[in-house]
């Protein structure tokens, strides 16, 4: 059975391609049901991918901006990774988060598609998140095929034309800025964690410890 064709909106067919997306999907049917049957006030949002620094590291997006973080601290020499021409809309969380506010000031409750309405690849995304540390990921980068999906969707992308023009939501934050702003958190916390071992390391010199891992510990 053929997917339904980007951009996708509030009238497309749903069909879950995996059990994470059938999941969410019945989530959808007991909101409709509920409003419908006993007219609760119960709106869905369909969001489409939104990242931020929050992102579960399994998740590509943040695979990918942890690798760039740790590669570039020499923590980590390759990056293993499945398909990259298939294409998402990826936005910001933070811009989500707001449509969703929206959606329950509004009177009415109803039914939102959340997106950019841009797609880019998971290429697309390398090429900025190791640009951005001035890395050329194809020396990095290398596919393995036990991360391509049995039941891969090649391009999603959203059409949040009805939320622009009844909730005047847009999002702010463009592609490029989304992926600086993965990066630039991801080295941050390597950063931290490095100052946080100066620290631990210089109290264990003032209270006469060995380094870590050798010694008695601390009482």
């Amino acid at each position: 059975m053929a997917l339904p064709r980007p951009p996708q909106n509030e009238e497309t067919a749903l069909r879950p391609r995996s059990p994470y997306a059938a999941a969410k999907l019945y989530g959808y049917w007991m909101v409709r049901n509920y409003r419908e049957g006993y007219g609760l006030f119960a709106t869905n949002g369909i969001l489409f991918n939104h990242e931020s620094p929050r992102r579960g590291e399994t998740f590509v997006t943040r695979k990918i901006t942890r690798a760039v973080a740790r590669i570039k601290f020499g923590l980590q020499k390759k990056l293993y990774l499945g398909n990259l021409e298939a294409r998402r809309d990826w936005g910001y969380a933070q811009d989500f988060v707001e449509a969703m506010w929206l959606m329950l000031q509004h009177d009415t409750q109803d039914d939102f598609v959340i997106a950019t309405g841009e797609a880019h690849s998971v290429r697309e995304f390398l090429e900025e998140a190791f640009g951005h540390v001035n890395l050329d990921w194809r020396e990095y980068v290398e596919i393995d095929p036990k991360y391509f999906r049995p039941t891969e969707v090649d391009f999603l992308m959203g059409d949040a034309s009805k939320a622009r023009r009844i909730l005047g939501w847009q999002p702010r934050v463009s592609f490029p800025e989304l992926v600086r702003i993965m990066v630039d958190a991801d080295i941050q916390a390597l950063m931290d964690m490095h100052q946080c071992q100066d620290v631990i390391e210089r109290l264990r010199q003032d209270n006469h410890l060995g380094p870590l891992g050798h010694g008695r510990s601390p009482r």
